[in-house]
């Protein structure tokens, strides 16, 4: 087994817009082929629109899928939604290489995307009991950026996403996270105007440094 302390560089996969079911298949095929030596992988990407649902998932939580397909998968949580615009960021990380557990990994990503958006003077949070990252608007504390994972085999998958500039409308179809009436926001709406490959670029940096640091 490797050093726990000294813990080998990630493999950095950038795959564009991506179909959500084969993306999810891949992730659990990897996560079944992991073993101790496997090197931790993260990937990149965005999807076409998708709600995906979560083990805790309540179908009441989806008020009007219209034409946008609704996707059953096995990370934790509720509903949110997936869409061009947003960055989906993947951690296929091996637990068994590392000294913390899973609820500092998800402080740790939690601390990126803030580290991140504060490199844009934007201000954001976590709130209690809600994974996430939040910012308070004029009108509402809302999400920028949802986490939810699933640990099997001593590893993760699933990860994180980041709305940068994107069409919001599709999340007031449905309860984003099982909440009613949380309001989202993106970091285009709030000033920032990087484009989506320097976001994405300036997040591994801070992810780097957080989950391998």
């Amino acid at each position: 087994m490797r050093d726990k302390c000294s813990l080998a560089a990630p493999l950095i996969k950038y795959l564009g817009l991506a179909d959500y079911q084969q993306t999810f298949d891949a992730m659990r095929a990897h996560n079944r082929a992991t073993t101790d030596s496997t090197t931790d992988e993260i990937w990149l990407l965005e999807h076409p629109p998708v709600f995906t649902q979560g083990l805790a998932g309540k179908p009441e939580h989806i008020l009007d899928a219209g034409n946008i397909p609704v996707v059953k998968i096995d990370r934790g949580g509720q509903v949110t939604y997936h869409g061009p615009g947003q960055l989906v960021v993947y951690l296929l990380l091996n637990m068994r290489t590392r000294n913390y557990g899973v609820k500092s990994l998800v402080n740790r990503i939690e601390q990126s995307v803030i580290n991140l958006l504060a490199e844009h003077g934007i201000v954001a949070e976590r709130q209690s009991g809600m994974p996430g990252v939040y910012v308070a608007t004029v009108s509402a504390i809302a999400k920028i950026a949802a986490i939810g994972l699933r640990v099997a085999n001593h590893a993760t998958y699933h990860g994180l996403s980041l709305n940068v500039d994107m069409d919001l409308a599709p999340f007031s179809r449905i309860n984003p996270c099982g909440y009613a009436g949380l309001a989202t926001t993106q970091m285009s709406a709030l000033g920032a105007r990087d484009k989506m490959d320097v976001v994405g670029e300036k997040l591994l940096k801070h992810l780097k440094a957080n989950l391998y640091g």
